[in-house]
């Protein structure tokens, strides 16, 4: 399974068979039917275009995070990076959210709560999911990690 993981997230980026299951979880995560599963929706930093992915929120004292399994090197954060953190979440509803990068040093406990709630994420971290906080720590630095703070209309 880990193996079939990796081919279709090959080079930090999905492949035909990630991208088509990526499309039919888009929309039951956006429906608001899973609980830790949510639709992130980023302008493109290169074309300009609302692009739309299914994430897993960690949720973490009392907060809630994403977490990038593929690192630094996915697209979706370089695009909340270019956006300066601003995003759409979509679960049941669209909520207008700024995604906070959160320092190397806090993300230990943060990407341990993500793999608790993330099991296809398991084969991209190599810490186990069980593993004691020291463990996260040695990898924080290559696993990005955004608190989502929503933003109130004015």
């Amino acid at each position: 399974m880990q193996n079939l993981k990796r081919w279709m997230y090959r080079e930090n980026r999905p492949n035909w068979m990630a991208r088509l299951l990526n499309t039919g979880w888009k929309a039951y995560h956006s429906s608001g039917l899973s609980r830790n599963w949510v639709t992130l929706e980023v302008v493109g930093r290169k074309s300009g275009r609302v692009i739309s992915l299914p994430v897993v929120l960690a949720p973490f004292d009392g907060e809630r995070y994403l977490v990038s399994m593929l690192g630094d090197e996915a697209q979706w954060v370089r695009n909340v990076r270019a956006a300066n953190g601003a995003a759409t979440i979509r679960s049941g509803r669209r909520t207008q959210v700024k995604l906070e990068e959160i320092p190397v040093e806090a993300r230990p406990p943060i990407l341990k709560a993500y793999l608790q709630s993330a099991p296809g994420a398991r084969p991209h971290v190599p810490v186990d999911k069980d593993a004691p906080l020291a463990e996260f720590e040695a990898v924080a630095a290559s696993f990005p990690a955004f608190r989502i703070v929503p933003i109130q209309p004015d």
